[in-house]
């Protein structure tokens, strides 16, 4: 089989063709499988891409919203809304109330 047996594709005609068919149909199924899957890997990584961002800008915009929430718990601030009914901040410091409970004494330890 020289060089010009091969330029004029004598190989796919003559002979024992049908094996160098097969073969040839062998390699562009498994080129159009890996095409087929690098097409696929390079959608994933874009999705997986797109989902990091939106990842991103939730967690910023749970920062903020944290923040704010924090802002608007502050006594300072829940007094100043509080203000427009005329409630008003106790003047004077709570107590704190301590509650004794005795134990109830038993009959055999009558003498202790």
């Amino acid at each position: 089989m020289g060089l010009n047996s091969i330029i004029k594709a004598k190989f796919l005609v003559e002979g024992q063709s049908l094996k160098n068919w097969l073969f040839i149909i062998y390699i562009v199924f498994w080129t159009l499988v890996l095409i087929a899957n690098n097409h696929f890997y390079e959608q994933k990584m874009m999705r997986v891409k797109e989902l990091t961002e939106q990842v991103k800008e939730l967690r910023s915009e749970f920062v903020d919203k944290r923040s704010e929430l924090m802002q608007l718990r502050m006594e300072s601030n829940i007094s100043k809304q509080m203000e427009v009914y005329e409630i008003l901040p106790s003047s004077v410091p709570p107590k704190k109330i301590k509650v004794v409970v005795e134990k109830e004494k038993k009959w055999y330890k009558l003498w202790d």
